[in-house]
């Protein structure tokens, strides 16, 4: 693996990656996606906004919190310059929000649809956060378009859930 930042994971020069502006819409549009997983999830589980407890002591409280941070977190990305690994942490944390999420509301659903969409949602998640992590850093198109593969499948999977 090459050490010189200037080159990708695969060796190929940076110019030939996606350009800060481009992986900027990438993972904005994954973490939206998620965190519309997340609320709907949630409110399938019938966990409500004010649930939030900044000290969660319940998976409930714990859900409500993720929901909320992922809200300021993405808030937050809106007003800055694109910054692809914190972009792509933006990203995988609404994604680990929904995985959460859909922790419990697949919890109180014992259908195949919902073990599917659980499962969807943890793959999502795994995969935002491989795109964020390590070298990577937000910045590998290969691993980017995996999580947004994987984003869209756990969409696909909660409608069919109907969670969304």
């Amino acid at each position: 693996m090459p050490t010189d930042p200037s080159k990708s994971r695969s060796g190929s020069p940076s110019s030939d990656s996606p350009s800060a502006d481009t992986l900027r819409k990438l993972h904005s549009a994954r973490a939206h996606s998620a965190y519309e997983r997340a609320v709907a999830a949630c409110r399938h589980a019938g966990i409500a906004p004010d649930a939030a407890q900044t000290v969660p002591t319940s998976p409930v409280g714990r859900a409500a919190n993720a929901l909320r941070l992922s809200a300021q977190s993405l808030t937050a990305l809106a007003g800055t310059a694109p910054d692809p690994a914190a972009d792509a942490r933006c990203a995988r944390n609404a994604a680990a929000t929904a995985a959460l999420a859909a922790q419990l509301a697949a919890a109180l659903d014992d259908r195949a649809e919902a073990a599917s969409a659980l499962r969807a949602a943890l793959t999502a998640s795994q995969a935002a956060a491989t795109a964020a992590g390590g070298t990577a850093a937000g910045q590998d198109a290969a691993l980017t378009a995996k999580a947004d593969d994987a984003e869209e499948r756990a969409v696909e999977a909660a409608r069919t859930a109907g969670w969304m």
